[in-house]
């Protein structure tokens, strides 16, 4: 522990806004991981073999009812307001689908992007950390007698070099992170786009049976 409050005021004042990032980063990770993870997401397949089951028994209170257990699904709310106007033919299918999948896209998008930028964001703090720092240790080297000279020098370095060192700690995991949150987005919204035209193409077979 010691060791850490050691590094972590070796590198001075330049540590804090990293340290900053490091909890913004890690407070979207977990807010991001439980709604793509749990809140938005869902086993695709099986909630439309259901929905299917439904509708081609023309139950559609039934298929409705499946959304309804999907509790905050995206593609849940997408095929039920697909499903609810199945009534007034395809074309109020087409646009429900599409104002359902505007709404709930952007839900499903916010903030993963930023992710990427936090990253870049903590790596370049802690690179200018690094050049303020060795900037600083030229001039104490500077103004420092002759025999100890290389000793400041290595000393100051090193601590520079902390700032770096905390900001690739941070933006390592959170560039892993955002590549696992990401392409959990993506299929999100690529299930919203097969199963949306799944069904309209259902409730098209059904209609003209």
């Amino acid at each position: 522990m010691g060791g850490i409050a050691s590094f972590f005021l070796e590198g001075d004042v330049w540590m804090m806004p990293i340290a900053a990032v490091s909890v913004v980063v890690l407070a979207v990770v977990v807010e991001r991981a439980y709604a793509l993870m749990v809140a938005y997401n869902t086993n695709a397949p099986k909630l439309y073999g259901q929905i299917l089951d439904a509708i081609k028994r023309n139950q559609d209170a039934d298929a409705i009812k499946v959304c309804d257990q999907a509790g905050k699904s995206a593609l849940a709310h997408v095929l039920k307001n697909g499903i609810s106007h199945a009534h007034a033919g395809e074309e109020a299918v087409a646009t429900a689908i599409e104002e359902a999948t505007l709404e709930v896209t952007p839900k499903v998008q916010k903030r993963v992007h930023a992710l990427g930028g936090l990253s870049s964001l903590a790596t370049l703090l802690g690179l200018l950390g690094t050049v303020m720092g060795l900037i600083e240790a030229f001039r104490v080297v500077a103004e420092a007698p002759a025999d100890q000279k290389a000793v400041l020098l290595t000393k100051s370095i090193a601590v520079a070099m902390n700032t770096t060192a905390f900001g690739l700690m941070v933006a390592i995991p959170g560039t892993m992170a955002y590549l696992l949150l990401n392409g959990s987005m993506k299929k999100i919204i690529d299930d919203m786009e097969v199963y949306s035209a799944k069904l309209e193409n259902t409730l098209r077979d059904r209609k003209n049976r």
